[in-house]
Order: structure tokens, then C-alpha cells, then sequence
């Protein structure tokens, strides 16, 4: 393999990356929901015996035709909807030509100059504020199999090729060269995934390779406009490894400037386990694909009509529900932004709110005890036993005065372990808020008789005492006391 740089540098220093500008582009490839392949029958499945998804058509089979799926078109609209794209009233699918042995047909059906969605743009929240990132396009393409090695570190060598994702619908998502940090690409990585999740068009799990990430990154000095050579870091499987490989790479090529070397146009992978890019192979000119206009398939037309239809369906986007969130429920930005950072979560959060009596309540604790509880559990919110219902039940329960703030998390344990509502709970084991007077005033006597010391020390002046003698009539009511009517009691027993 050719050399990639003239010298071998260190990693930069601080004081040397503060001299360069970072130019950071994004290549997203979202799998879409449909049960069924972009261009045949065949059903999509995750962890399915290799080479059973398939039709003739994924195997490259003479004769087979392609036939679109209407609804991955649908489900390419409403992506492209939910990342301010321009929807194109015609668009074309083109043939890409190159030769991999998991694309059997030789190329793959994808769009060039005239995708479905253009023009876009996401926000994504940055210090102070927001920063717009420009979407160039999000097109849609079928994807190719998989390749699988193995017998590499020994003698025996073998590859083999699983065609059953061979044709699942994907949409690439094209980003502007915006994005300035590793940071923001991934507050950029994250918008994007909430968006599509939130417009149900793709699960984006990356560990079902239903979301992959190509990063393209060059470095160049503060105040040149012309762009620095970029290097491209090819099949980035989670948000972090996309986070640490910029950082990495940013460093490389600063350093590797700084010394004297240059960098050159090349396609590097990162190797989580020694924290590095690795340079896979040079790429001195952009790659001749021969793209052309698939015979096989009549130019994609989406009728206004059709449009309205796929933009009435569209639900509430993570941006637009944050905002209302602060609006409706009185909530502070930061706890709309933690409620919506996944679909689920923000469904609870306002199933559970509507159950309740107090919006502001209920998310501090949706966002406190309840992912406090699931993340000791190891569990996820689709395994949680308690109900959204029950916890807005629950919320309520400590509004009316019902219950005390320490008593409701003692019954919210009990609720995870058991399932139970909180009446139940309460009901089976005698658990209610104590705030009849005269039931407080034969528990504040007891305690009063049982501390005389403390008792003399808040009458010669040294009022912070009262807050043991408060803590010693909770215990004896077994938490169970109304924390304001003992406090007010308390304080007029002592005073008189």
C-alpha cells in the first residue's frame, strides 16, 4: 500500500488545534420500516438464517424486474418531511456501478441528481442556543448483502455472503459540510434518529444495522474558505465511535500538518480498541460509478394530492413537541428535552400527565424515580411495570395531600416490584397520610415527652432543633404524617 503522508507525526496539541477550522459532512443510511424489500416481496428480518429473505430478484437472477414498493415511498416522504426537506414531484432512480461480491446484480438502484428529498435541514441545540445543519439530500436506495469473514488470524480463511438484506429500502441522508465538532455531529446524529423515530419510519437500531454512519472530515487554517483535503471514515456503527473517530481524526491531521506532512484524500475505518483511524485505501479521485437512468423503472411521481395525504398522516416531531411541552405543561427546556429523547419516553411522559393532577410533578418524576428505578433494574421503559396511568395515579395521590412525598417513594418501589397501582398498595398495608389534628397531636406528645433535651434547646433559642424533632415524628409515623401539619403543630406546641 502506498505511503498516505510524508511524515509520521504525533496527535496535536491543544494550542494547535486552536489554529484550524473543522469541516464535517454526514452520511446517514437509515433502514425504512416495511415488512417487504424496495424492489421485491421478500420480507425484512433481523437474525434470520443467511440467504433465506430472498427472492430471484435479490439474487441477481436473469429476467427479474423491479418492482417499487409503495410504501417505502411513503415512509421516504415522511423522512424527508421530518428533515424540512423539499419533496421532489418527480424524481429518478439510477443504476451505481461497481462490483462487490454481496451486490449480486453488479450495481445497485439508487437515486443521483433528481432524489425524492432535498434541501433539508435540522437543528440541533449547541451552547447558547440552536445551530441549523443543511441537509444536500436524503435519496432512496436499495441496500446490498452482507459480507462475512472469518479463519483470518489462522491458516483457513473464508468469506461468505448473506444476501438477506440484499434490497431492504434505505434512505441516505446527505448533510452539508456544517458541522464544525465531533459534538455537533453527534447533537446532529441524535436529531436525526429522533426525527425519523418520532415520524415512524425507521427503529434506527444500530445494532441491527437499521442505522450506519459515514463521516467525511478535513481540517484547514481560521480564515481560508478553501476546503482541506478530507479523509472519509467508512462504517461507523454507534453514536460514540462517530464521536471519538472525528476527535481522533481531527488531531491526526492537525498534527500530521503541523509537522510538516500533508494529508491525502483517503477512506479510513476507526478501531475502537486502539482509539485510532486506520487507513483502508487511498482514494485519489472520486469513484466513477457510471451512473444512469434505470430502464427498468418509470420516473417516481408524487401527485400533490398524494403529498397532502402523506404530510396529513405526519405525527408530532421531537422540535415541535418540546415546544409545547414548555407551552402546555409549563415544563423548563432542559426536562422537554430529556422527555423527548426517545418516542416512548415522551408518549409515557404524557399519558402519565394526563392521569394526573400536576404536569410539572409528574415529570420530575418520570425523568427522577422512574429512570432512576429502571436503569437499577437494567430494564427498559417497554418492560416497566408500572403503568403511565398509575404513576399519573400515583402524582395525583401526592397533590391532594393524600400521601407524602416520602411515603409516595416508598410506594413506588413496592409498585415496580408488584405491579400494583398505589391505592392497592396503600389499602393492603395501611399506607396513608396521616393529617387528622388529633391523631398528630398524640404523636407530637409522644415526641416531645421522649426529647426533653432537644425540647429546651429550641426554647433557649436554637430553632434549627425543631428539624430533629420533626424527623422523630415521621418515624414514629412510619412516614405517614402530613409534613406541613406536623411542622405547624410542632411549632405552636413548642412556642406556647
Amino acid at each position: 500500500m502506498k505511503n498516505m503522508s510524508t511524515v509520521m507525526a504525533p496527535l496535536a496539541t491543544a494550542e494547535q488545534l486552536a489554529k484550524y477550522e473543522v469541516v464535517i459532512g454526514l452520511e446517514v443510511h437509515v433502514q425504512l420500516g416495511t415488512s417487504s424489500k424496495i424492489f421485491s416481496t421478500a420480507p425484512i428480518a433481523f437474525g434470520e438464517a443467511p440467504n433465506t429473505m430472498v427472492t430471484p430478484l435479490c439474487l441477481g437472477m436473469p429476467g427479474t424486474l423491479p418492482v417499487l414498493n409503495k410504501g417505502v415511498v411513503e415512509m421516504a416522504v415522511k423522512a424527508g418531511l421530518a428533515l424540512n426537506c423539499e419533496i421532489r414531484p418527480t424524481s429518478i432512480f439510477s443504476r451505481k456501478n461497481y462490483f462487490y461480491p454481496d451486490l449480486p446484480k453488479g450495481y445497485q438502484i439508487s437515486q443521483y441528481d433528481q432524489p425524492t428529498c432535498e434541501h433539508g435541514w435540522i437543528d440541533i441545540p449547541v451552547e447558547g442556543g440552536q445551530k441549523r445543519i443543511g441537509i444536500t439530500r436524503a435519496h432512496l436506495e436499495e441496500d446490498a448483502g452482507k459480507s462475512i469473514h472469518e479463519g483470518f488470524k489462522d491458516s483457513s480463511k473464508y468469506s461468505y455472503v448473506d444476501l438477506n438484506r440484499c434490497g431492504a429500502p434505505l434512505v441516505e441522508i446527505v448533510s452539508e459540510p456544517d458541522i464544525r465538532t465531533a459534538d455537533e455531529a453527534y447533537a446532529y446524529l441524535t436529531e436525526v434518529k429522533l426525527a425519523l423515530q418520532f415520524a415512524s419510519v425507521s427503529n434506527c437500531d444500530m445494532e441491527k444495522g437499521q442505522l450506519r454512519c459515514d463521516a467525511n472530515v478535513s481540517v484547514r487554517p481560521l480564515g481560508q474558505k478553501e476546503f482541506g483535503t478530507k479523509a472519509e471514515i467508512k462504517n461507523l456503527n454507534s453514536f460514540r465511535f462517530v464521536k471519538l473517530a472525528l476527535e481522533y481524526e481531527i488531531s491526526r491531521q492537525v498534527g500530521l500538518i503541523e509537522a510538516g506532512g500533508k494529508v491525502v484524500q483517503e477512506t479510513r475505518l476507526y478501531n475502537p480498541t486502539l482509539g485510532e483511524t486506520i487507513s483502508m485505501r487511498s482514494k485519489e479521485h472520486a469513484h466513477d460509478y457510471r451512473y444512469f437512468p434505470e430502464p427498468d423503472l418509470l420516473p417516481l411521481k408524487i401527485s400533490k394530492q398524494w403529498l397532502a395525504e402523506i404530510m396529513d398522516s405526519m405525527p408530532e416531531l421531537p422540535a415541535a413537541k418540546r415546544k409545547r411541552f414548555v407551552e402546555e405543561y409549563g415544563l423548563r427546556e432542559y426536562d422537554a428535552q430529556v422527555l423527548t429523547l426517545s418516542k416512548e419516553l415522551s408518549g409515557y411522559y404524557e399519558a402519565a400527565a394526563a392521569a394526573s393532577s400536576n404536569p410539572k410533578t409528574t415529570a420530575n418524576w418520570v425523568t427522577g424515580e422512574l429512570q432512576g428505578a429502571l436503569n437499577t433494574a437494567g430494564k427498559d421503559l417497554a418492560d416497566c411495570p408500572v403503568s403511565a396511568v398509575q404513576l399519573g395515579e400515583l402524582v395525583s395521590l401526592i397533590e391532594k395531600g393524600d400521601i407524602s412525598g416520602k411515603l409516595a417513594k416508598e410506594i413506588f418501589a413496592k409498585m415496580m416490584e408488584t405491579g400494583e397501582s398505589a391505592p392497592t398498595i396503600m389499602e393492603r398495608e395501611g399506607l396513608k397520610q396521616i393529617s387528622d389534628t388529633s391523631e398528630l397531636e398524640r404523636i407530637l406528645d409522644e415526641v416531645i415527652a421522649k426529647n426533653p433535651a432537644q425540647v429546651e434547646q429550641y426554647r433557649s433559642g436554637k430553632k434549627a432543633v425543631i428539624g430533629f424533632l420533626v424527623g422523630q415524628a415521621m418515624k414514629a409515623s412510619r412516614g405517614q404524617a402530613n409534613p406541613q401539619m406536623v411542622n405547624q403543630l410542632l411549632q405552636a406546641k413548642l412556642d406556647a
